[in-house]
């Protein structure tokens, strides 16, 4: 059996479906390394866009979040993966990051949530008093929700800011203020553009020394870093000045085997959108690691990367696209649905590659329901498989 998927040059080609898919995997947290998951939400059908919020399926999103936990992994949430700044609102990040460290207690899962500035309207200019008050409401609220917060780049404060002083100061300020160490989250332009220039300068070499200046005033607030560059070369640059007991969590979905693996000195954590859909390899993967078997661990995550670059590839912005139809075809969810229609941010071909690829690393749990759905999609865009 074989079902036909259009190509991005034109013309189709012929895929047989994978038989023998990673089993069932129920495992405790690795302690070689932190490995987290940032999250997607699942979009709720029956609710019309923007007529009573984003419309949040709350028990399918918390379920996929119970899966990730069961696998070992740490959740990452209301960060980019769940739409943050796409669709996902903060009132409803907020109720979202309320529910899920309620779960993460339940289950005695390992979670940190994003704490950023999007309550702000995009349409107006905000000092940096005001986007310090807006990281300050949403910091609070992730701590009171008991869970750790990961300060999120904030695109008010990248249009607001003169130069790498107001940097300094709103951060420095929410580093005294915060009750436990946090992450601090550099989110390149290539995730997105709004924040170009962010620390205050357009040169990454700058740019990286207002970063490194922040955390080495601060140190005991800080528990680690999350670098978004897809730049292997300056995470790597970055986790050897860091201080003593910061952690580097990479968000590089480009070059995660390699720098988790490490450099025989020096390792980074991970905090990354990728492990959503690839959470049964990346589990097992952190327990070769806890076993000492880096060869396992490559030949676990390698195969991965091609997927990864895929979902990844510009606009770097609409890889959460990829993410939910692969959530959609392993049977996680039961609509291909996105918050604000970002269901139709990616072509059909973009998807049949990404379905190739997630179904060649045996990701689906169900490969038949996988394939018959991929069949339907095809088949409402006309195309016979």
């Amino acid at each position: 059996m074989s079902i036909r998927l259009p190509s991005a040059g034109g013309g189709y080609r012929l895929h047989r479906p994978n038989t023998d898919p990673f089993a069932p995997l129920s495992c405790g947290p690795a302690h070689s390394r932190r490995f987290y998951s940032a999250a997607h939400v699942v979009a709720d059908p029956r609710t019309r866009p923007g007529a009573a919020g984003p419309g949040v399926d709350w028990e399918a999103t918390l379920a996929f979040r119970r899966r990730l936990w069961a696998q070992g992994l740490g959740v990452a949430e209301a960060m980019d993966t769940a739409q943050r700044g796409m669709g996902l609102d903060w009132p409803a990040a907020a109720e979202l990051i309320r529910r899920s460290a309620d779960e993460a207690r339940a289950v005695g899962g390992r979670i940190v949530c994003g704490a950023g500035t999007d309550q702000l309207s995009p349409d107006e200019a905000h000092p940096p008093a005001a986007v310090t008050a807006a990281y300050q409401e949403q910091l609070a609220h992730v701590e009171d929700c008991g869970a750790g917060a990961v300060l999120m780049a904030s695109r008010a404060l990248a249009a607001a800011a003169r130069g790498p002083e107001d940097y300094l100061e709103v951060y420095g300020g929410l580093l005294r203020q915060s009750a436990r160490p946090v992450v601090l989250h550099w989110l390149g332009p290539v995730f997105d553009p709004a924040l170009a220039g962010y620390w205050g300068h357009d040169d990454l070499d700058a740019a990286t020394e207002v970063f490194l200046k922040i955390i080495a005033d601060c140190p005991e607030k800080v528990d680690g870093i999350k670098v978004s560059l897809l730049d292997a070369e300056r995470e790597v640059d970055i986790r050897r000045r860091l201080p003593a007991g910061v952690r580097c969590y990479t968000g590089d979905d480009y070059h995660y085997p390699e720098l988790i693996a490490g450099d025989g000195e020096l390792a980074s954590d991970a905090l990354l959108g990728i492990f959503d859909p690839i959470a049964p390899i990346a589990a097992r993967a952190a327990l070769a690691l806890d076993r000492g078997d880096t060869a396992g661990f490559r030949a676990l995550l390698d195969p991965t990367v091609p997927l990864s670059r895929h979902l990844f590839a510009p606009p770097t912005r609409f890889y959460k696209t990829g993410v939910v139809l692969l959530a959609w075809l392993a049977g996680y969810q039961e609509e291909f649905r996105m918050l604000g229609g970002l269901e139709s941010a990616r072509s059909l071909e973009h998807l049949a590659a990404a379905y190739e690829l997630a179904d060649g690393l045996g990701l689906f749990p169900d490969p038949e329901l996988a394939e018959d759905r991929m069949r339907g999609l095809l088949a409402l865009h006309g195309v016979a498989s």
